[in-house]
């Protein structure tokens, strides 16, 4: 018997604890409309779930384009829905937030999470800032939380300025990288490097196994210039192949073990509520964000202020200033 003085809140929120993947999806899309009643509405139903999130394993995933991202996650996710894991995988690009850029094809080329009835694909847009795909993109992941999914794998769409905002969401960050790719560290930023958790040399099957074993030694001997982030932790370099799932047992292996290391003394909580004053702070620029895209006023002014620096005829500080002082800063 239905509870005739539930709240719709509520009753989104029971559904979301049972399991229900159609009232996940409208408690996600709900997250990330722009409409403020709906924005009301996902954070009161957010706090409502917050003391059931917070167990998962929180993964973020990068690569050079061409890497096989999808086709490792499509096998990896596999693999851990078949040892009884429950798996989420959040595609971010925030480069492409009007048209999606390659989101819907990583369904297509993720043919077997996209039919497990234990996995859930989702894009999850930017809204075109970075703030924005921390405030979303976590959003999206707590749901997923509540939702019993206790794998999360949060995949960017390219190499850029998200593997930042990806990392500071996730407790592991994962680089894949080619075999075969000329100068090994050509082609991904020494930053992103140096937030890795994990190298993975893919594409090491058949005839690439050879180049995949060469490039390995080549980023091993790269960390060795590199200091550890965390005395408990030295990054590891494997190779593996997403097509054929070589080597990733190992691999998730070294994910559960640095896991085990870190709770054991309380940095994965640490590193979260970290994160936690991060995504506060990126909240706030997507805030302002909003704020400067919707007050008709600044909507009114913003062009003509662009206009006079562009002609030379307004220093970008005094456009800056008005612009502020229209903010109330």
């Amino acid at each position: 018997m239905v509870d005739s003085s539930s709240s719709p809140s509520d009753t989104l929120r029971d559904a979301i604890l049972a399991g229900e993947r159609a009232a996940l999806a409208r408690a996600i899309t709900l997250a990330e409309s722009r409409r403020a009643d709906h924005r009301e509405q996902a954070q009161t139903l957010i706090q409502q779930l917050l003391p059931h999130t917070g167990r998962a394993i929180r993964v973020g995933i990068t690569g050079v384009p061409g890497v096989g991202k999808s086709t490792t996650i499509d096998a990896l996710g596999s693999h851990l829905t078949a040892a009884g894991h429950k798996v989420a995988v959040l595609a971010v690009d925030p480069s492409s937030s009007r048209t999606g850029g390659s989101i819907l094809g990583d369904k297509t080329r993720m043919a077997r999470l996209a039919v497990d009835p234990n996995a859930y694909i989702r894009p999850s847009p930017s809204s075109g800032t970075l703030g924005g795909v921390a405030a979303k993109t976590r959003e999206t992941m707590l749901l997923c939380e509540a939702a019993g999914f206790d794998v999360i794998l949060v995949e960017t769409v390219g190499v850029g300025q998200s593997e930042t905002a990806v990392a500071d969401l996730t407790d592991f960050f994962l680089v894949l990288m080619l075999p075969n790719a000329g100068d090994e560290l050509q082609g991904i930023k020494k930053g992103i490097i140096e937030l890795a958790d994990m190298i993975a040399v893919n594409k090491a099957d058949g005839d690439g196994a050879m180049a995949a074993r060469a490039a390995a030694a080549q980023y091993k001997a790269a960390f060795h210039i590199l200091a550890p982030a965390s005395p408990l932790w030295s990054t590891p370099v494997v190779t593996i192949s997403g097509l054929t799932g070589l080597g990733l047992d190992k691999l998730w292996a070294r994910i559960e073990d640095h896991r085990a290391r870190f709770e054991a003394k309380g940095l994965i909580a640490e590193k979260r509520r970290r994160q936690d004053v991060k995504w506060m702070w990126a909240m706030v620029q997507d805030r302002l964000q909003a704020r400067l895209r919707h007050d008709p006023a600044l909507k009114a002014r913003t062009p003509e202020l662009e206009a006079a620096v562009a002609a030379g005829k307004l220093p970008p500080t005094s456009a800056a200033d008005e612009i502020a002082r229209a903010l109330g800063l």
